[in-house]
């Protein structure tokens, strides 16, 4: 069992570095007497003087100042702890739930939250990465990122990036197939469709004229994707076909040559992609930061078009005072 205890300790410390028992009295608010007994009592229990006395000062026996430098660095390291302490006591902590799809949950959320989580690691994040719909009234998300036009809706949104697409063929494929031209050479083309998880419907392939006027064609889906669309770009590396997606999805395998971009005079198109928060529901701490880190983040990326936080740039869903619906879809089709 440890002779001394903290007081002791410290009392001993401010004596050393006072120099003498009245100065550590004075700092301590005690007698000087109370200091003498009470390094009395340290030295009887330790079994060693600690001082060599005079009427006018002490000094460190050799046994002293050894116990000083230890002593020194314990109240150091309890101090530390104190503070670490408040710390954690005073940081943002909570749960936040999250959905996001897996084109924008790959490329930009997920490499996120690891300097996020190292900023605050009192907060847990919860991911659900998947293109279904949620439900934040009843699986209890807090916020959720979505792609395309949002149906109307009271959601509090806040917008992202416009995300062009374009159609994208391995050269093998092209070698062995041909390089359309144009969208209506698509049809004599494999077209690798994804299925839209909430209706079970294929996603019509976007496109724009020349004169802007812009039209859809539906793949003809003998090979289809569901619930993961980042799969389609797989397929469409390994020669398996065309499909349409992201242009920034695919930087990377366009810039390596593992793919190209075919039909360019007809792209142009862009999805929205849209943080939603549920309204009527005071978001926590944890949630508002891992808002302002989403959309700090998109901002950046988009050199300063994303919003930059909830307060000012959030909007809803949609004008309509509608019934607000609970689920959100990654899709909506577009307009012909």
């Amino acid at each position: 069992m440890p002779v001394a205890s903290t007081r002791a300790v410290e009392l001993f410390v401010t004596t050393v570095e006072a120099g003498n028992f009245s100065r550590a009295a004075g700092r301590l608010g005690v007698t000087p007497a109370a200091v003498s007994r009470a390094i009395g009592r340290l030295e009887d229990g330790l079994g060693v003087r600690l001082f060599r006395r005079t009427t006018r000062s002490v000094h460190l026996t050799d046994e002293g100042q050894a116990y000083y430098e230890r002593c020194r660095e314990a109240l150091a390291l309890i101090d530390g702890a104190e503070r670490e302490l408040r710390r954690r006591s005073d940081a943002p902590r909570g749960l936040v739930r999250l959905s996001v799809p897996t084109t924008y949950g790959h490329t930009r959320v997920l490499p996120l939250l690891g300097p996020f989580r190292a900023q605050y690691p009192e907060i847990t994040v919860e991911v659900d990465v998947s293109n279904r719909n949620v439900d934040f009234v009843s699986e209890g998300y807090d916020l959720a990122i979505r792609a395309g036009l949002l149906a109307d809706s009271e959601l509090i949104a806040h917008k992202l990036a416009d995300m062009t697409l374009g159609v994208f063929a391995s050269p093998d494929y092209l070698a062995r197939a041909g390089t359309p031209r144009r969208p209506a050479d698509l049809a004599r083309h494999a077209m690798i469709a994804f299925v839209r998880p909430s209706t079970g419907r294929v996603i019509p392939w976007v496109f724009q004229e020349r004169d802007g006027a812009q039209f859809s064609v539906t793949p003809s889906a003998e090979l289809r994707v569901s619930d993961d669309f980042l799969a389609c770009i797989t397929l469409a590396r390994g020669g398996a076909g065309l499909t349409q997606t992201y242009h920034f999805l695919v930087e990377e395998q366009v810039a390596r040559g593992d793919l190209v971009e075919v039909l360019r005079p007809y792209a142009g198109r862009s999805w929205p992609f849209t943080l939603l928060q549920p309204p009527r529901r005071t978001p926590t701490v944890a949630v508002r930061l891992l808002v302002d880190a989403i959309v700090s983040d998109a901002r950046e990326r988009s050199g300063g078009s994303a919003s930059a936080s909830p307060r000012g740039s959030r909007r809803r869903a949609s004008r309509s005072r509608g019934r607000r619906p609970r689920s959100v879809g990654p899709f909506r089709r577009p307009a012909r």
